[in-house]
This record gives structure tokens, sequence and C-alpha cells, in this order.
């Protein structure tokens, strides 16, 4: 057997991390080098140990797991990682992929499947679960919600009202009413609820951690 697999994990709650930690210790070829608990993290410790292989969850604090990734493959461009996530969103697969991910795992995969994921991104290949590569299939792209456009969204999620939005983000309610409509637009729906459902079931806007 070869020299074995170096593998960093990347993941905001310690207890997930443990997990993985005592997965990847009963396999021979791998060896957990490194763990990071947030983005930032993740980018100062690949610097300093340049795993084989970075399993990177995507939602976390100071810096999100697609910004890390983005980041870590700018500057090194052959590194392999696989994005790790709760969630099947058809817009956070197309934000992990694009950002330079090699493969993209559920956090209810099987230990095997871990594994076996990472294994076949150390060698070059790319890993998507059927589940996502189907939900990759049916992703019917539409115009991107710009930046002001989620923090509408996300403060209607909260049930905030348009005049409340209107002074959470310091605009005017006739702003908020075209913010509105554009997000109605582009999501392709009749009304606030709708438009919620549709962007938490696409991964655009996610629910807090309890």
């Amino acid at each position: 057997m070869g020299a074995p697999i170096r593998v960093m994990t990347v993941d905001d709650h310690p207890i997930f991390r443990d997990g993985l930690a005592a997965m990847l210790s009963v396999h021979e070829d791998f060896d957990l080098v490194a763990e990071a608990g947030d983005g930032a993290e993740a980018v100062e410790k690949f610097r300093a140990h340049k795993p084989d292989v970075t399993l990177m969850d995507l939602s976390m604090p100071r810096m999100s797991g697609a910004e890390a990734i983005q980041r870590i493959v700018t500057e090194f461009p052959q590194a392999r990682i696989i994005a790790v996530t709760t969630f099947v969103g058809d817009a956070d697969v197309h934000r992990a992929l694009e950002a330079g991910a090699r493969g993209y795992l559920i956090k209810d995969a099987l230990r095997h499947d871990v594994a076996q994921a990472i294994r076949a991104v150390h060698k070059g290949d790319k890993v998507l679960p059927a589940a996502v590569a189907q939900r990759l299939a049916e992703y019917t792209p539409r115009a991107d919600l710009t930046g002001r456009e989620i923090e509408v969204l996300t403060h209607m999620m909260d049930g905030l009202s348009n005049k409340e939005i209107a002074g959470a983000i310091g605009r005017t309610e006739a702003t908020v009413k075209a913010h509105l409509l554009n997000v109605f637009e582009k999501l392709g729906a009749s009304d606030r609820t709708e438009a919620v459902t549709i962007a938490l079931r696409r991964g655009i806007v996610h629910l807090p951690d309890k």
C-alpha cells in the first residue's frame, strides 16, 4: 500500500468533525492531517498542510464553504475538495461546483460512500450521488437573484412586512415592492409563500440552524 491519503475536514459542528475523524480512523489508507471550523480557517489550514482531499461543509460562519473552495482553488488549482452539506438544492450544487469542488456529498451519506468518494476524488474522478446528479439534470437555469433580492427574500422568509423590510435595508417600501416583483418573476412564483418555498427547495436561501 502506498502513502495514505492526507485528508482535511471542515465543519462548524465539532460533533460532525468528530464523526468524520472516527470514520477516517478505521481506514488505513486515510490520514487526517487537519480540521477547521469555518471557511477562513480552512483556507489557512490548507496553506499550512496542503491535504490531498478536503471535505468542506458549505454552510459555515465567517466564510462560506463555497467561498473557501473558490479561494483555495484559485491559489491551489489542483486542490481536490468535496463539498459536504445537508442540502440538495440545485443552487447549492452549482455554487459548489462552480467554486471548484470535485465532488458533492450529502451529510447522511453512508460511511462507505464517504470513503469511496475520498478515494475517487483523490484519483482525479468527480463524485456526484445519484440524487444530486438528478437534481442537477432537472435544474432549469433562471436569472440569478441579486444580493439585495436575496436579502429581501430572507427578510420575507422571517415574516417581515414590506414596511419592516424597507426599514431593515434602508430603502423605501416602493423599492422593496420592486425587488419582490423581480424575485417573483425570477423564481416563477405567484406570491410570497411560493417564492420562499421555491427558494428553500433550490437552496437559494436556507433555514437557520437551530
